[in-house]
């Protein structure tokens, strides 16, 4: 008979904190068995403004799911998006001269540069690290070329950081609900690992996600998080340019968007009808100009996120997914998403749904359960004592 053991996820977005909770069944299949949404309070901007706050809303959510499932939690999975992160990439040499790459070679690499970040960012924690490329005399492999000859061996890694005071803050506040920290995760890192499991010989992409209040764009190649970098502005600040040019009150406007009476073959001569006026005076304003402003403005976005920055300045030639948090948004202006693409020599987007939750966390179960293919784990080399390494003589 199977033991009764669920798993608890926390998962600290931009606006909420989302609790979910998962088990596996006598199958074998992990399954969702609970999921709940808090208003986030206590974090701005991606700094903590009130530990109280934190701890209060966390251990009050913990508490009412474990009488809620008759279980206590010893331990739960972070799944972060609200603090400052930060990634570094290194790379480290190896001369071979015509010998062969031994399983030491890349270990003595990735632990030299893990202790090279330890160095200069002492201020901060390493949360992951991947291995983005390994090059043996200038060809890049697949996988770790242990055992093959050459002459010179590189290899990259990417390290993910956060502040080394929001980790401590993160595990005092978990400690203090009576949990330990199992795992901590960038939602970035799991969103990218979801999309390039489901999306065949995908494993290096743009991600660009756009809320209402805020917008986030993440790089992932050759299965690595590379990038990440968030913005605070979204689809609000569409909104905002129409009322401001058509001096319409913004409800309004939200209102002849989500009504679906818009799109790109809307005619130059509709108007937009009197409902939609509510205690004010009726004007005549045609939809095809809030279509081109709104257009106008999601272009101007789009330059900000991606087109101009210069941080993917490198990655341009990929494949790119967008999320749109808003399903009316997305069904008004998809068509003007891949024409902007188009017209910037980019590759035509792929538009996707927002990650339903049990999909989401089962993948998150995965990562922690069996790891990640491109996901690095230095090794510890313990000291040994003399009678230690007599007895690994004797028997190994």
């Amino acid at each position: 008979m199977k033991i009764y053991s669920p798993s608890l996820f926390i998962e600290i977005d931009n606006s909420e904190y989302i609790f979910t909770v998962g088990d596996i069944d006598e199958k074998e299949n992990f399954n969702l068995i609970y999921e709940h949404k808090v208003l986030l309070r206590g974090i701005e901007n991606f700094k903590i403004t009130s530990l109280d706050l934190i701890l209060k809303d966390v251990r009050t959510n913990i508490y009412l799911i474990e009488q809620k499932l008759n279980f206590t939690f010893k331990e739960t999975v972070l799944i972060i998006n609200n603090f400052s992160r930060y990634f570094i990439n290194f790379t480290g040499f190896k001369k071979l001269n015509g010998s062969q790459i031994l399983k030491e070679n890349i270990t003595y690499i990735l632990n030299s540069l893990k202790s090279n970040v330890n160095k200069i960012e002492d201020k901060k924690k390493l949360i992951h690290i991947f291995n983005s490329s390994f090059c043996l005399d200038k060809k890049n492999t697949e996988n770790l070329p242990i055992g093959l000859f050459g002459d010179f061996y590189s290899h990259e890694l990417s390290f993910c950081l956060i502040n080394k005071n929001d980790y401590k803050n993160l595990k005092n506040i978990i400690e203090n609900c009576n949990l330990k920290i199992k795992k901590i995760l960038f939602k970035s890192f799991a969103v990218g690992s979801y999309l390039s499991n489901i999306k065949e010989n995908n494993d290096t992409f743009i991600h660009i996600k756009i809320n209402n209040n805020n917008s986030q764009v993440f790089s992932f190649e050759n299965n690595s998080l590379k990038f990440e970098q968030n913005f605070s502005f979204g689809f609000d600040q569409v909104i905002k340019d129409i009322s401001k040019i058509t001096f319409l009150k913004e409800d309004v406007v939200k209102n002849i968007i989500s009504s679906g009476k818009l799109s790109e073959q809307t005619s130059r001569n509709d108007l937009i009808e009197k409902k939609f006026f509510v205690n004010e005076n009726y004007r005549n304003i045609k939809k095809k100009t809030i279509y081109n402003i709104a257009e106008a403005r999601i272009e101007e976005l789009l330059e900000i996120i991606l087109i101009k920055n210069i941080n993917l300045s490198k990655h341009k030639q990929k494949v790119f997914f967008i999320n749109i948090n808003n399903k009316q948004h997305l069904e008004c202006f998809k068509n003007s998403y891949i024409s902007i693409f188009l017209k910037n020599s980019l590759p035509t987007p792929k538009l996707i749904e927002n990650i339903v939750a049990k999909d989401f966390i089962k993948n998150v179960h995965n990562l922690v359960s069996f790891g990640w293919k491109r996901e690095a784990i230095p090794v510890t080399h313990e000291k040994k004592t003399s009678i230690a390494r007599l007895f690994d003589v004797l028997f190994d």
